[in-house]
């Protein structure tokens, strides 16, 4: 029990980043085996019992133990945000009018956040409004919504889209941003990061982060907006990046989408059995850093007669079918950390370099 107490502290939802969007520095968890690709044997009999065990009690302390706290990014009020016209093009002059309109979505929330006392999310809001913020869209309700542009979209031949895991919310965006921004940097030249707040995520520590629930529900919002880049922007390389829960959703939603590569890192599992399962011409690949303790969450899929607990397969086990890149030592956090190799590796993916440009895990 002691490992879950832990595990609950290094997850994004559980601390705020610094001030530039930096995930704080954590201990992070064992390291995986060295060798190979980081892959878990695939389990025995009982080793698989002995998961559905853990599986088991897991969901039960989920139940049992709720997250409580006034200062839930849901509770917070904000206003109901006007329709957006659907965007025609992706010109400097379209794209100008909608980050208008979604800094006068902002504003309102920001208001309506100083008015009911809420000063650390009215401080958020206020940074998100600067003119020097680009929204493509902005709901302040439910934990909130978000999609921030980095880079010239409508210039852009690379585009990736990160899709964030459990805990992300308003209150705790800028850990997403900081990782979009260094992204960003890495990829260079005509490329393109969207941040993609798109979904109510789990909280870390409830039984919705142990289902695909959450995932299901985003999964026609996600299809819905890769679809529409890829209409607007057809000679693009667009690439679907999933942190941790996010994975799920991109497993799920994975079918029909025209993107070359899904990228999954510190993904607990996809929702489905293997690549072959998620039916997409895109190259799949994922990775896992030693010192994250998602490694350790047990990779089942029981159907119970409520719903389904467990996140599938492992992505980094070999019969998933993944390709593997190195992510080397870092926690569940420092994926798009500065000067790591899965950054290096992800801007690679992104830049569309061959697989024998990818460095590999050892």
């Amino acid at each position: 029990m002691r490992r879950g107490r832990a595990a609950r502290h290094r997850e994004p939802g559980d601390r705020h980043p610094t001030a530039d969007g930096r995930p704080r520095p954590s201990t992070g968890a064992a390291p995986l085996p060295r060798g190979g690709t980081g892959a878990r044997p695939h389990p025995s009999p009982a080793g698989s019992r002995l998961r559905r065990t853990l599986l088991a009690a897991l969901v039960a302390a989920a139940l049992a133990v709720p997250v409580t706290g006034a200062a839930r990014p849901e509770a917070v009020a904000a206003p109901v945000p006007p329709p957006l016209a659907p965007l025609r093009a992706l010109t400097a002059v379209s794209l100008a009018e909608r980050y208008a309109a979604s800094r006068g979505a902002i504003e309102a929330a920001m208001r309506t956040a100083t008015a009911a006392g809420h000063r650390w999310r009215a401080a958020m809001l206020r940074a998100m409004a600067g003119p020097d913020r680009h929204f493509l869209s902005f709901d302040g309700r439910d934990g909130g919504r978000a999609a921030e542009v980095f880079g010239e979209l409508a210039t852009a031949d690379r585009i990736a889209v990160v899709v964030p895991g459990s805990g992300t919310s308003l209150d705790t965006y800028g850990l997403l941003r900081g990782g979009s921004m260094r992204l960003r940097r890495a990829i260079g030249g005509r490329g393109a990061v969207v941040a993609w707040l798109g979904y109510r995520t789990p909280s870390t520590v409830s039984l919705q982060a142990l289902t695909p629930g959450r995932a299901d529900e985003a999964v026609p919002a996600l299809r819905a907006f890769v679809r529409d880049l890829a209409r607007l922007k057809p000679a693009a390389r667009i690439s679907l990046l999933c942190h941790s829960y996010g994975g799920v959703l991109c497993g799920r939603a994975a079918p029909g989408l025209n993107v070359a590569d899904i990228v999954l890192y510190g993904s607990p599992g996809a929702g489905v059995d293997d690549v072959a399962a998620m039916r997409t011409p895109a190259a799949v690949w994922a990775a896992r850093g030693a010192g994250d303790w998602i490694a350790d969450l047990p990779h089942v899929a029981v159907r119970l007669p409520f719903a389904t607990v467990g996140l599938g397969e492992d992505p980094m086990d070999p019969r998933f079918g993944a390709r593997i890149f190195a992510a080397g030592d870092g926690g569940h956090s420092d994926y798009l950390k500065d000067g790591s190799p899965a950054l290096a590796n992800i801007a690679r993916i992104v830049s569309g370099h061959t697989a024998a440009e990818v460095s590999h895990a050892s």
